[in-house]
Protein backbone atom coordinates (compact mmCIF):
# COMPACT_ATOMS: atom_id res chain seq x y z
CA UNK A 1 0.00 0.00 0.00
CA UNK A 2 3.05 2.24 0.13
CA UNK A 3 3.27 4.67 -2.78
CA UNK A 4 6.78 4.56 -4.29
CA UNK A 5 8.56 7.57 -5.73
CA UNK A 6 7.74 8.28 -9.36
CA UNK A 7 4.05 7.43 -9.13
CA UNK A 8 2.97 10.86 -7.86
CA UNK A 9 3.86 14.09 -9.57
CA UNK A 10 6.12 16.51 -7.64
CA UNK A 11 3.07 18.78 -7.30
CA UNK A 12 0.94 16.02 -5.79
CA UNK A 13 3.72 14.79 -3.51
CA UNK A 14 4.43 18.35 -2.41
CA UNK A 15 0.77 19.06 -1.72
CA UNK A 16 0.54 16.00 0.52
CA UNK A 17 3.68 17.08 2.37
CA UNK A 18 2.05 20.47 2.93
CA UNK A 19 -1.08 18.71 4.17
CA UNK A 20 0.88 16.38 6.46
CA UNK A 21 3.28 18.97 7.95
CA UNK A 22 0.75 20.65 10.27
CA UNK A 23 -0.56 17.22 11.26
CA UNK A 24 2.97 16.22 12.30
CA UNK A 25 3.23 19.41 14.34
CA UNK A 26 -0.07 18.65 16.08
CA UNK A 27 1.12 15.09 16.70
CA UNK A 28 4.32 16.28 18.39
CA UNK A 29 2.34 18.75 20.48
CA UNK A 30 -0.08 16.03 21.58
CA UNK A 31 2.78 13.69 22.49
CA UNK A 32 4.51 16.34 24.60
CA UNK A 33 1.27 17.25 26.32
CA UNK A 34 -0.24 13.86 27.06
CA UNK A 35 2.46 11.17 27.13
CA UNK A 36 4.77 10.64 30.09
CA UNK A 37 8.24 9.12 29.75
CA UNK A 38 6.98 5.56 30.21
CA UNK A 39 4.40 5.87 27.45
CA UNK A 40 6.86 7.59 25.12
CA UNK A 41 8.98 4.44 25.47
CA UNK A 42 5.87 2.41 24.61
CA UNK A 43 5.33 4.62 21.57
CA UNK A 44 8.85 3.81 20.37
CA UNK A 45 8.13 0.10 20.68
CA UNK A 46 4.87 0.53 18.79
CA UNK A 47 6.68 2.36 15.98
CA UNK A 48 9.04 -0.62 15.69
CA UNK A 49 6.02 -2.93 15.71
CA UNK A 50 4.41 -0.99 12.86
CA UNK A 51 7.67 -1.08 10.91
CA UNK A 52 7.87 -4.85 11.33
CA UNK A 53 4.31 -5.72 10.31
CA UNK A 54 4.44 -3.43 7.27
CA UNK A 55 7.45 -5.35 5.96
CA UNK A 56 5.32 -8.47 5.39
CA UNK A 57 3.59 -7.84 2.07
CA UNK A 58 0.65 -9.98 0.95
CA UNK A 59 0.35 -10.52 -2.84
CA UNK A 60 -3.08 -9.34 -3.98
CA UNK A 61 -5.05 -9.90 -7.19
CA UNK A 62 -4.34 -7.31 -9.87
CA UNK A 63 -0.58 -7.22 -9.35
CA UNK A 64 -0.63 -5.14 -6.16
CA UNK A 65 0.39 -6.02 -2.62
CA UNK A 66 -1.09 -5.26 0.76
CA UNK A 67 0.06 -5.49 4.34
CA UNK A 68 -1.10 -4.89 7.86
CA UNK A 69 0.03 -1.60 9.38
CA UNK A 70 -0.96 -1.65 13.03
CA UNK A 71 -1.96 2.03 12.91
CA UNK A 72 -5.35 1.56 14.54
CA UNK A 73 -3.94 -0.68 17.25
CA UNK A 74 -1.38 2.02 18.08
CA UNK A 75 -4.17 4.62 18.20
CA UNK A 76 -6.13 2.46 20.64
CA UNK A 77 -3.07 2.06 22.85
CA UNK A 78 -1.66 5.60 22.90
CA UNK A 79 -4.10 7.76 20.92
CA UNK A 80 -4.41 8.62 17.21
CA UNK A 81 -2.13 11.67 17.28
CA UNK A 82 0.68 9.60 18.76
CA UNK A 83 -0.07 6.90 16.20
CA UNK A 84 0.59 9.39 13.41
CA UNK A 85 4.13 10.03 14.63
CA UNK A 86 4.86 6.35 15.31
CA UNK A 87 3.76 5.29 11.83
CA UNK A 88 5.52 8.22 10.13
CA UNK A 89 8.80 7.21 11.75
CA UNK A 90 8.30 3.62 10.60
CA UNK A 91 7.51 4.77 7.06
CA UNK A 92 10.55 7.04 7.01
CA UNK A 93 12.92 4.22 7.99
CA UNK A 94 11.36 1.90 5.41
CA UNK A 95 11.70 4.48 2.65
CA UNK A 96 15.24 5.53 3.57
CA UNK A 97 16.84 2.14 4.19
CA UNK A 98 14.64 -0.45 2.48
CA UNK A 99 13.13 1.33 -0.51
CA UNK A 100 9.61 0.46 0.64
CA UNK A 101 7.68 3.56 -0.37
CA UNK A 102 9.57 6.72 -1.28
CA UNK A 103 10.97 9.77 0.46
CA UNK A 104 9.19 12.10 -1.97
CA UNK A 105 5.98 10.15 -1.33
CA UNK A 106 6.46 10.09 2.46
CA UNK A 107 3.94 12.89 2.96
CA UNK A 108 1.33 10.91 1.03
CA UNK A 109 2.07 7.62 2.79
CA UNK A 110 2.06 9.28 6.20
CA UNK A 111 -1.27 10.96 5.46
CA UNK A 112 -2.86 7.72 4.25
CA UNK A 113 -1.44 5.17 6.70
CA UNK A 114 -0.40 7.40 9.59
CA UNK A 115 -3.30 9.87 9.74
CA UNK A 116 -6.41 8.74 7.86
CA UNK A 117 -6.13 5.09 8.84
CA UNK A 118 -5.71 5.44 12.62
CA UNK A 119 -8.16 8.32 12.96
CA UNK A 120 -10.90 6.58 10.95
CA UNK A 121 -10.30 3.26 12.66
CA UNK A 122 -10.13 4.84 16.11
CA UNK A 123 -13.46 6.58 15.52
CA UNK A 124 -15.08 3.26 14.57
CA UNK A 125 -13.52 1.61 17.63
CA UNK A 126 -14.85 4.28 19.99
CA UNK A 127 -18.32 4.13 18.45
CA UNK A 128 -18.54 0.34 18.70
CA UNK A 129 -16.90 -0.40 22.03
CA UNK A 130 -19.48 1.42 24.12
CA UNK A 131 -18.61 0.98 27.77
CA UNK A 132 -16.48 -2.12 27.22
CA UNK A 133 -13.00 -2.10 28.67
CA UNK A 134 -9.80 -3.97 27.80
CA UNK A 135 -10.32 -7.68 28.25
CA UNK A 136 -13.96 -7.55 27.18
CA UNK A 137 -14.96 -9.37 24.01
CA UNK A 138 -16.75 -6.31 22.66
CA UNK A 139 -13.56 -4.25 23.11
CA UNK A 140 -11.59 -6.67 20.91
CA UNK A 141 -14.35 -6.85 18.29
CA UNK A 142 -14.51 -3.05 18.15
CA UNK A 143 -10.74 -2.93 17.72
CA UNK A 144 -10.90 -5.46 14.88
CA UNK A 145 -13.65 -3.48 13.15
CA UNK A 146 -11.62 -0.30 13.52
CA UNK A 147 -8.60 -1.95 11.95
CA UNK A 148 -10.69 -3.24 9.04
CA UNK A 149 -12.28 0.13 8.31
CA UNK A 150 -9.04 2.05 8.80
CA UNK A 151 -6.96 0.08 6.31
CA UNK A 152 -9.71 0.23 3.68
CA UNK A 153 -9.97 4.00 4.04
CA UNK A 154 -6.21 4.21 3.50
CA UNK A 155 -6.40 1.92 0.46
CA UNK A 156 -9.13 4.05 -1.07
CA UNK A 157 -7.06 7.21 -0.62
CA UNK A 158 -4.07 5.55 -2.27
CA UNK A 159 -6.28 4.53 -5.19
CA UNK A 160 -7.58 8.08 -5.62
CA UNK A 161 -4.14 9.68 -5.38
CA UNK A 162 -2.75 7.34 -8.01
CA UNK A 163 -5.84 7.40 -10.21
CA UNK A 164 -5.94 11.17 -10.60
CA UNK A 165 -2.34 11.36 -11.86
CA UNK A 166 -3.17 10.57 -15.52
CA UNK A 167 -5.89 13.23 -15.37
CA UNK A 168 -3.61 15.90 -13.94
CA UNK A 169 -0.30 15.13 -15.64
CA UNK A 170 0.02 13.79 -19.18
CA UNK A 171 1.62 14.56 -22.52
CA UNK A 172 -0.40 16.27 -25.28
CA UNK A 173 -1.16 12.86 -26.76
CA UNK A 174 -2.57 11.68 -23.42
CA UNK A 175 0.40 9.56 -22.31
CA UNK A 176 0.54 9.63 -18.48
CA UNK A 177 3.69 11.11 -16.96
CA UNK A 178 3.45 9.37 -13.60
CA UNK A 179 1.06 6.64 -12.37
CA UNK A 180 -0.39 5.27 -15.62
CA UNK A 181 -3.79 3.95 -14.54
CA UNK A 182 -7.00 5.94 -14.15
CA UNK A 183 -9.50 5.78 -11.29
CA UNK A 184 -11.51 3.08 -13.03
CA UNK A 185 -8.51 0.78 -12.63
CA UNK A 186 -6.87 1.94 -9.40
CA UNK A 187 -9.99 1.93 -7.23
CA UNK A 188 -11.04 -1.68 -7.86
CA UNK A 189 -7.40 -2.84 -7.93
CA UNK A 190 -6.76 -1.38 -4.46
CA UNK A 191 -10.13 -1.46 -2.75
CA UNK A 192 -11.47 -4.92 -3.60
CA UNK A 193 -8.39 -6.89 -2.44
CA UNK A 194 -8.20 -4.81 0.74
CA UNK A 195 -11.86 -5.38 1.47
CA UNK A 196 -11.42 -9.13 1.04
CA UNK A 197 -7.84 -9.98 2.08
CA UNK A 198 -5.72 -7.20 3.58
CA UNK A 199 -8.61 -5.85 5.63
CA UNK A 200 -9.13 -9.26 7.19
CA UNK A 201 -5.43 -9.46 8.06
CA UNK A 202 -5.54 -6.03 9.70
CA UNK A 203 -8.71 -6.93 11.62
CA UNK A 204 -7.17 -10.15 12.93
CA UNK A 205 -3.98 -8.35 13.94
CA UNK A 206 -5.74 -5.45 15.64
CA UNK A 207 -8.42 -7.48 17.37
CA UNK A 208 -6.08 -10.29 18.37
CA UNK A 209 -3.43 -8.06 19.92
CA UNK A 210 -6.08 -5.90 21.60
CA UNK A 211 -7.66 -9.01 23.12
CA UNK A 212 -4.32 -10.33 24.37
CA UNK A 213 -3.12 -7.03 25.83
CA UNK A 214 -6.57 -6.30 27.22
CA UNK A 215 -6.50 -9.55 29.16
CA UNK A 216 -2.92 -9.49 30.40
CA UNK A 217 -1.84 -5.82 30.27
CA UNK A 218 -4.91 -3.55 30.39
CA UNK A 219 -2.79 -0.79 31.92
CA UNK A 220 -1.13 -0.24 28.52
CA UNK A 221 -4.22 1.22 26.87
CA UNK A 222 -4.70 4.95 26.54
CA UNK A 223 -6.74 6.86 29.07
CA UNK A 224 -10.35 6.90 27.90
CA UNK A 225 -10.22 3.51 26.20
CA UNK A 226 -11.74 1.84 29.22
CA UNK A 227 -8.42 0.86 30.79
CA UNK A 228 -8.07 1.24 34.55
CA UNK A 229 -6.07 4.19 35.84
Amino acid sequence: MHIPDGYLSPQSAGALYVLSAPLWALSLRAIRRSLDQRRVALLSLLSAFSFLVMMFNIPLPGGTTGHAAGSVLIAILVGPWAALMAVTLALGVQALFFGDGGLLALGANAFNIGFAMPFAGYLVFRLLKGGAGPGDRRFAIAAAAGGYVGINIAAFLVAVELGIQPILHHLPDGTPLYAPFALGVTIPAMVIPHLVIAGAAEAILTGGVAAFLGKYHPELFEKGSGAPR
